[in-house]
This record gives C-alpha cells, sequence and structure tokens, in this order.
C-alpha cells in the first residue's frame, strides 16, 4: 500500500529558500538539521525542470545512507513532487551504470563513488545541476572527492551546497567549499593566497588563527552566495521539530528479517533463534532493525551495520554540536560505543548525576542513555537540543518522558528528534504508532500481524 502524498505548505524560511535555489545559479544553504532542506532543494528542483526548463539532469552527492533512501522518500512524500523521478546511483558499478541509463530527473549517488562518476563521463558530464549534501564533507581541498569535483566544476550550470554547519573546525574550512560554489571568485584562486590574505601561521608552526577582523570580512564576502539559518531562529516552526532518517537495509539483511517475520524463526551462526509469541516477535524484528540479535542464551549475534551506518553519518552532520542518544539494547549499546571510536568526541554513557552535570557544562558531546533510565527528573536542557532515537520504544510514555529531558522549561533553543527508521520495518510501526499517539503494545501488535499476513500472501 502506497502512502497518500501530502500537501506541501511551506513555512516562510523554506520559501524563501527555495526562491534563492531558483533565481541563483549557486548557492550554499547552511541550515539546521530539521529544517527541510531536501524538500526545499527538491522543490526548485522540480520548478527549474518542469515550469522553467533551465535544467535537464539534477545530480545530489551524498552521504551513503542518505544516499540510499532520504531523497527518494522525500520526492515521494509531497503531491507537488508527483512527477518529478529520483533515481539512486548504488551497488555494483553494473547497478550504477545501469542506473545512470535510466531516465529520470534526479540522480543520487554516495560522495565515495563520485570520484568513479567523474571518471565514467569526464568531458561529457551531464548534470547541469549539482546538489552537495553535506557541503561540510567537501571541506579538505586535498581529498580526492574534492579535486574531481574542480575537475568537472565549469561543466555545472548550477550549484547547491546543503550543509548545517560549514566551519566546525574554523574558517579554514571554509576555503574549498566556497570555491566548489563559486570557483574562487570570493575566497581566492587558492588556498595559499586564502590563507595568505586572511590568517596567520600560529608561533608553534602548526596550524593558523584568522587574523584580527578577517572573519567578518570572510562573512561579508560570501553573503550574497550563503544562506545561513538556525532553527532557533523561526519562530513560526514548533518548539519540537521531528527528523526522520530512513534507514534502507541490504539485500542480505532483508531476506533474513523477512524469513524472522514470515517463520518466526532465523538460523543465526548454527543457532535457531525463534519467536514463540507475537510480543517476542515484536521484540526481535526491533533488534533486527538495530542491527543485531539475542538468542536463547543471551548471546549476540550481529546481523548488519545499515543502522550503526546511518548513525554515525547523521553524528558527521552534526560536526560536533551534542546529542542524547537513546538505545533499545545492550548490544546497541556496545555497537554505538565501537562505532564511536576514534572520532575523537567525548562520549558517556548516562549513569550518575556526574555525567548529568558534565552533560549540561558541555563537557559530553554524546550522552547515550536508555529511556527507561533516562525518563523522569533528568534536567539535561543545558547540554544541547538534539535527541537521537537509534532504538524506537513502543510506549509513548517513556518516548515522551525521554524527550522531555531536553525539551523542557529553561531550553534556549529548538530541539530536535531524530529517528533511524527502517524501512520496511517494524520501525515504522513503532513511528506510526507514536506519531498517531496512540503507542500501546496491542496497537504494535495489530500493526505487526498486518504486516506478516501481506508478507505471507506475497511468499
Amino acid at each position: 500500500m502506497i502512502a497518500e502524498r501530502k500537501k506541501f505548505i511551506p513555512h516562510d524560511y523554506q520559501g524563501y529558500n527555495i526562491t534563492r535555489l531558483i533565481v541563483e545559479e549557486a548557492l550554499g544553504l547552511f541550515l539546521d538539521l530539521g529544517l527541510g532542506k531536501t524538500v526545499i532543494t527538491l522543490t526548485a528542483i522540480n520548478d527549474l525542470k518542469y515550469n522553467r526548463f533551465a535544467i535537464r539532469k539534477a545530480l545530489v552527492v551524498a552521504p551513503k545512507k542518505v544516499a540510499e533512501a532520504t531523497w527518494t522518500n522525500e520526492a515521494k512524500k509531497w503531491e507537488h513532487l508527483k512527477n518529478l523521478r529520483v533515481i539512486t546511483v548504488l551497488g555494483s558499478q553494473k547497478k550504477r551504470l545501469r542506473a545512470l541509463n535510466t531516465p529520470a530527473d534526479v540522480y543520487v549517488i554516495n560522495r565515495d563513488n563520485i570520484a568513479w562518476l567523474v571518471e565514467h563521463y569526464r568531458n561529457a558530464w551531464p548534470f547541469d545541476m549539482v546538489v552537495l549534501d553535506e557541503l561540510s564533507s567537501f571541506k579538505n581541498h586535498q581529498a580526492k572527492r574534492f579535486k574531481v569535483l574542480t575537475w568537472v566544476r565549469p561543466h555545472m550550470k548550477r550549484v547547491v551546497g546543503l550543509t548545517g554547519t560549514p566551519a566546525p573546525n574554523g574558517l579554514l574550512d571554509l576555503w574549498a567549499q566556497v570555491f566548489l560554489l563559486d570557483q574562487g571568485e570570493r575566497l581566492e584562486k587558492c588556498i595559499t593566497h586564502y590563507r595568505t590574505k586572511y590568517f596567520e601561521k600560529n608561533y608553534n608552526g602548526f596550524g593558523y588563527t584568522a587574523k584580527p577582523g578577517a572573519a567578518e570580512v570572510i562573512q561579508q564576502k560570501i553573503a550574497d552566495i550563503c544562506v545561513s539559518m538556525k532553527a532557533e531562529d523561526y519562530l513560526e516552526l514548533p518548539d519540537c521539530v521531528t527528523n526522520i532518517i530512513p534507514v534502507q537495509l541490504d539485500d542480505k539483511a532483508l531476506k533474513m528479517y523477512r524469513q524472522m517475520e514470515r517463520d518466526l524463526l532465523l538460523e543465526v551462526e548454527d543457532t535457531e533463534i525463534t519467536a514463540p509469541s507475537a510480543a517476542v516477535l515484536t521484540g526481535k524484528l526491533l533488534q533486527l532493525c538495530n542491527g543485531a540479535l539475542y538468542d536463547e542464551n543471551k548471546k549476540v549475534h550481529e546481523i548488519h551495520d545499515n543502522k550503526i551506518e546511518a548513525f554515525t553519518e547523521l553524528v558527521e552532520q552534526l560536526n560536533g554540536k551534542p546529542a542524547l542518544v537513546f538505545y533499545s539494547y545492550q548490544h546497541d549499546l556496545a555497537r554505538i560505543l565501537t562505532a564511536l571510536e576514534g572520532t575523537g568526541l567525548k562520549v558517556r554513557e548516562l549513569k550518575t548525576p556526574q555525567d548529568q552535570e558534565d552533560w549540561n557544562a558541555g563537557k559530553i558531546d554524546i550522552l547515550l542513555a536508555h529511556p527507561q533510565s533516562a525518563a523522569y527528573g533528568l534536567n539535561l536542557q543545558d547540554g544541547g537540543n538534539h535527541v537521537v532515537w537509534f532504538g524506537l520504544t513502543w510506549s509513548l510514555e517513556l518516548y515522551q518522558q525521554a524527550n522531555g529531558r531536553l525539551y523542557r522549561q529553561g531550553q534556549k533553543q529548538k530541539v530536535i528528534l531524530h529517528h533511524l527508521v527502517v524501512q520496511g520495518g517494524a520501525d515504522e510501526d513503532v513511528m506510526a504508532a507514536l506519531e498517531n499517539k496512540a503507542a500501546t503494545q496491542d496497537k504494535l501488535l495489530d500493526a505487526l500481524k498486518a504486516r506478516i499476513e501481506k508478507v505471507r500472501g506475497e511468499g
């Protein structure tokens, strides 16, 4: 059953950005997560293609998990985008070539394959509009992904850069990103000239410090080509913004998920994992969505990294902004901790009053908590405004109370609730129940039964 498309009524700031994208050939949209930069961009592409005949083909370059589902899902969501054909260029080379040869309006590729794409087309570059989703991942002027884009930049009529935080590590990060927009018109043609003009080398010989007044001059230089908006600046937004991040299971994981759903049984590493009741099956399927399963002896079997990959991409997009992360199972916690090793982020599990104090004092980047342990009485609003649901809970009370750790009196910013939701899985049923404010186990079991009947009917 295909979900009914919604009517898109843009907020004022969204309408402003759509107009800017239509009018201008190069633009950086520095918008906070949750402000709708995907629908803003697709709306502009749709208008440029079908109303103004200004472009033929658009390319979106995005992080892998974003490329897999976010752009196609957004196009399917809205009534005004029903004619827009969006196709993903992912997988093996054979699959990517087949996708490129399929007629579409928007092609979405992951950033790790952009060098392959440039090599494939060379001087016959066919995309007259290119969208760089998460522009800050192109901040390194020495990286191959940046260099190959500079080779084909003259063939692009329009370029859009999307990011929440363009300069997380300082103003030096801006040069490469702005260069992809204007080919060096505003911040010099070479990084060395940019450094010489606006920075001084540190006394110890490592790194650079901006010259006095340099920040203001740089901001003035790029003001006409970049739009910067923070969520808390837009009062017409609700105080709490829901951001759904779709997660696509790979073929192997999806096959295992469908088997568990259909047969109530799954064989993993010579161990049989069974679900004797619908309630147990619900838990098993939610575990599978997250990427691992307990067997009868509480041994953990890792199934896939799809949600972990989506989580690490989200953390990267937050660019150091602190996040309160809710997990469901101990194996979630263990795998999240492993994934965050080596990132340089200050990661802590919420256990003691000291953890609460350190979070509110800004000493923690990622605070990990189970909804049951953080549901009541904790005031965490001073430490950040981003909540991430790695694993969902069917309990509406726990869900609302957990969100209330940040979304409460004293919070000075808009709270953004990020949900990692596996497409076609039990995650979707939980999310629908939460959104309908009817999250009871009975409601979830009914949805699960309907889904199982559908799967068996297709088998």
